[in-house]
């Protein structure tokens, strides 16, 4: 096995090889007739660049043996890596959502012993304990670039509280015992190694593997390298599966979720104390139905499709050509072994120069794809294992959905599945209500978010909202005078303020009633009667709001404590009338264009405000 450090850990590990080689080891050895440790050798995978990125930080060049390679063969700056896709832009309503690239892996082979004697053992930890103590502040500090980018102050923010994790123990490793990785490594090691399982993706953090080998030749700074690179891979794993990828505002700011991310401290306390800390970070996934069962079809449809390339998926973007700057270029650089540009140290990684379109258009000549030189969609693909899997894109877009959703949604609750156009109320986490629904049109589309529905107001008056007043009424009013009263309309006088609202009755445009739930929104589920709607397939009609079908059949089940359709209709005439709930039930308006249904087939529905699309695009899975 081999040890796979990202290029910060592995910047680190070279630069304390190279400022303490053949010390660490000899503090606590009488004098030493063994042969000198050798260095560590690098090894570099065939789709990896051939040059070693190593830490920012300055380091004197010290030569080391036929077999190593020397930090400076490389470029700094590569620990610019977040686990976040962010707005491009500072506005949270920016639909368009941009990836901080994942640079390519390196690996580093290194050797540890099979059962060292337990002074052995005890010296080993002393020295590693060192070494972290040393490496920690140097990785806290690391310049991670702009830090005005939210996915870098993110990043940043992750690096401290793993910095002060390791600082409040001590700098104890947490992975390591006398003979290796400890159970607990290896637990988590087998979930990270199945990260894919999850549609998460690690290349960013890679899982570090250790060899046996003869303790007296063992490295103190790469194994605290390596134990810092695990802990790295162990955080990454926890925030990608609790919803960290995306910020959900880059997708629209009707989308008011928030993700309940995994504090990095937490998980690697809890994961440290476990008995089972591979269990531990699966656990950090959605726990619901619903998200399982996108996953198993997730793994069908792979089946299916047969063994994945093993080649890095190049992120989608703009076309590329010879002067342009990209991050993905680091990828396509890794892809075919190429070093470096020579533009500037800061920027050559990500430069499009004309040794890169060489390479691309040999690729594109071998495989069939005009040899233009340019980094098109259809190169992508190829580069990356051939054309996506769109239905596979489609399950890892709503999966990453479900991680914006409560953790726990409550036994008792109501579901809205927006592209669905469906309502489901559940009582001890089974369906006893279902019915259609209409909801907003894709210009005024229904917004996701989570609350409590608190009463039912029976006989509304309904508000007219200010959009819609000055989009629609004034313009009548100003053709016609009377258009107001016409069409019972009344104009209330309040605090200086004018509004418009109807009054209660059939031609009401919430119907006999409306279930609240007081939102920032301001939408609600209310009765229309406009009734033939429902039975049309695509049901996106409304400003908003969700419209139900057998509005007082729900009212029966969410009132309940003897409440019946029949009472609640003797309700109707005359004014409003409050009723409150016994107690607030979870609401969810959630998205969903494919999910699962309890016959266990597929569902696929129409991405009506394309926020799937948005997701698949800023997760580089689709053009």
């Amino acid at each position: 096995m081999v040890l796979r450090l990202t290029p910060l850990a592995t910047g680190v590990a070279l630069t304390f090889a190279l400022m303490q080689a053949g010390s660490a080891l000899a503090q606590d050895a009488a004098p030493d007739t063994r042969e000198a440790p050798p260095a560590f050798t690098v090894v570099l995978p065939p789709e990896a660049p051939a040059e070693i990125l190593a830490d920012s930080a300055p380091q004197e060049a010290t030569s080391l043996s036929a077999q190593s390679v020397s930090p400076d063969s490389g470029n700094a700056g590569p620990d610019q890596v977040a686990d976040t896709i962010v707005p491009k832009s500072s506005d949270a309503a920016a639909d368009a959502a941009v990836i901080v690239p994942m640079p390519p892996e390196v690996a580093v082979e290194l050797t540890l012993p099979q059962s060292p004697q337990p002074e052995v053992a005890q010296s080993i930890g002393r020295q590693v304990q060192m070494a972290l103590a040393e490496a920690i502040p140097v990785f806290a500090a690391a310049d991670i670039g702009n830090v005005r980018l939210p996915a870098i102050q993110a990043q940043r923010r992750v690096r401290e509280a793993i910095a002060s994790f390791y600082t409040d123990r001590g700098f104890e490793p947490v992975w390591l015992d006398g003979s290796g990785w400890s159970n607990n490594a290896k637990s988590v090691i087998a979930r990270l190694e199945r990260a894919s399982d999850d549609a998460l993706d690690l290349l960013a953090t890679p899982v570090p593997a250790l060899r046996g080998g003869d303790p007296a030749k063992l490295s103190a700074q790469d194994l605290a390298a390596a134990d810092l690179a695990l802990s790295q891979a162990v955080v990454a794993y926890a925030r990608q599966a609790s919803g960290a990828r995306i910020d959900p505002r880059s997708v629209s700011s009707l989308i008011t979720m928030r993700p309940e991310i995994s504090d990095p401290v937490k998980v690697l306390t809890d994961a440290a104390m476990s008995s089972d800390a591979g269990a531990l970070l699966a656990a950090q996934n959605p726990s619901h139905r619903g998200y399982k069962a996108l996953r198993d079809k997730l793994a069908e449809v792979r089946r299916e499709k047969g063994p994945a390339p093993a080649i890095s998926r190049i992120p989608a973007g703009p076309v590329l050509k010879v002067g342009m700057k990209d991050e993905r270029v680091r990828l396509i650089r890794a892809r075919f072994g190429l070093d470096g540009s020579a533009a500037s140290a800061e920027t050559q990684d990500i430069v499009y120069d004309t040794r890169v379109a060489e390479a691309v258009a040999g690729f594109q000549k071998e495989n069939g794809i005009p040899a233009s030189g340019a980094l098109t969609a259809r190169t992508i693909a190829a580069l990356s294992g051939g054309q996506p899997n769109r239905l596979e894109d489609e399950i890892v877009a709503n999966m990453e959905l479900w991680r914006w959703m409560p953790r726990d949604m409550g036994e008792d609750r109501i579901e809205v599945n927006i592209p669905d156009y469906t309502v489901r109320v559940f009582r001890n986490d089974r369906v006893v209500h279902e019915a259609r629904v209409i909801v907003g049109k894709p210009v005024t589309p229904t917004p996701v978010f989570s609350d409590s529905m608190r009463f039912l107001i029976v006989n509304p008056y309904w508000n007219v909202p200010p959009s819609i007043l000055k989009k629609e009424m004034l313009p009548k009013m100003a053709a016609d005078p009377t258009y107001i009263q016409r069409m019972g309309y009344e104009v209330v006088r309040r605090n200086g303020q004018i509004s418009v609202r109807q009054p209660p009755g059939e031609r009401n445009a919430l119907g006999w009633i409306k279930f609240m739930f007081p939102n920032d929104h301001s939408v609600y589920l209310h009765d229309t009667p406009s009734r033939g709607l429902f039975n049309t397939k695509k049901r996106a009609y409304s400003h908003g709001c969700v419209r139900v079908d057998q509005p007082f059949a729900l009212a029966e089940i969410v009132l309940g404590d003897g409440w019946t359709e029949d009472r609640v209709k003797r309700l109707k005439g005359g004014g409003e009338r409050t009723v409150k709930m016994p107690k607030p039930l979870p609401i969810h308006l959630g998205y969903f264009p494919a999910f699962v249904d309890d016959q266990g087939k597929l569902q696929l529905r129409e991405d009506i405000y394309g926020h799937s699309r948005k997701i698949k695009a800023a997760l580089g899975l689709t053009g």
